[in-house]
């Protein structure tokens, strides 16, 4: 048991922790510290001393991109622990990450070599939530396998669907004013050429329906404790990432609140699909008892 929760936690754990060195990457201006892909510099797979970039951009990036090693290596013996294991039901979960951390790498590469096009950009970001939401399923069910949700919690089912999908838009909008806005992680990048006031106005008001959303599924009927438990902790976390979002948004993006907001952002996420798996988890017990 401590074996497998070690795995798993390791992995969530360094899927969460490759979003915050990519932040890192942004906000201290170093996303060309290794002007090239898969090499660093043209001819070397590591920084070099007197390159153009600076040593301290060039090994912020390298070290965003060794981290993504590290990643790989995790998620190789997550495979390799659900095969022994003999875990059927986690096999595709386990095989997704090995899969999405080769797709980062890809990602990654596009994102150098377009000089750190915003889109690309977001695209590294929202896949590195999904593989988190997929490094959370592994960790969440590393006990038992779990099943279909059971027809008479269809109603809670739906609304957790409509509230995870809804924080993914959430993420997605929130990638838009990223890149509409300043820290592109170089200050010759592009960005999207919207208005920041719009889209950041968008982008609260989403938040907003989903606090709605949320309140709708804690009054709900048959919520079960666990599920309540994660749906507090789902609101406390979101009211502390709206109150970094506003106090950014007037202080005129400061690097240090767009950090936190980006961890936030992370918590945020795994705290949003920590409900969807509660209400699977009690879905599957009900139906165990009945």
């Amino acid at each position: 048991m401590r074996v497998r929760t070690a795995v798993f936690g390791v992995l969530l754990f360094l899927q969460s922790a490759l979003v915050l060195t990519g932040g890192a990457v942004r906000l201290t201006g170093s996303g060309l510290g290794c002007p090239t892909w898969p090499e660093c510099t043209p001819g070397s797979y590591t920084p070099v001393p007197h390159q153009a970039e600076g040593q301290l951009h060039a090994w912020i990036e390298f070290g965003n991109r060794l981290l993504t090693f590290a990643l790989l290596f995790s998620a190789l013996i997550a495979v390799i622990y659900v095969l022994k294991s003999g875990r059927k039901d986690l096999r595709s979960l386990a095989a997704g990450q090995v899969l999405g951390i080769f797709g980062q790498g890809i990602l990654g590469g596009i994102t150098v070599l377009t000089d750190l096009h915003p889109l690309p950009v977001a695209g590294h970001l929202l896949l590195s939530m999904l593989l988190i939401a997929g490094a959370a399923s592994l960790y969440s069910r590393r006990h038992e396998p779990q099943e279909k949700v059971s027809a008479p919690t269809m109603t809670i089912s739906v609304l957790s669907l409509a509230h995870v999908l809804i924080s993914f838009i959430v993420l997605i909008l929130g990638t838009i004013v990223t890149g509409s806005g300043p820290h592109a992680g170089d200050e010759k990048a592009q960005r999207f050429g919207f208005d920041i006031r719009t889209v950041a106005i968008l982008h609260s008001d989403a938040v907003i329906f989903l606090m709605g959303l949320t309140i709708a599924l804690l009054v709900a009927t048959s919520v079960t404790k666990s599920t309540k438990k994660a749906i507090y902790i789902f609101f406390g976390v979101s009211l502390a990432q709206g109150g970094v979002g506003y106090a950014q948004y007037l202080t005129g993006i400061p690097e240090l609140l767009v950090a936190i907001h980006l961890a936030g952002a992370t918590i945020f996420w795994i705290a949003a699909w920590r409900i969807r798996l509660s209400v699977v988890r009690s879905s599957q017990q009900e139906r165990d008892q009945s």
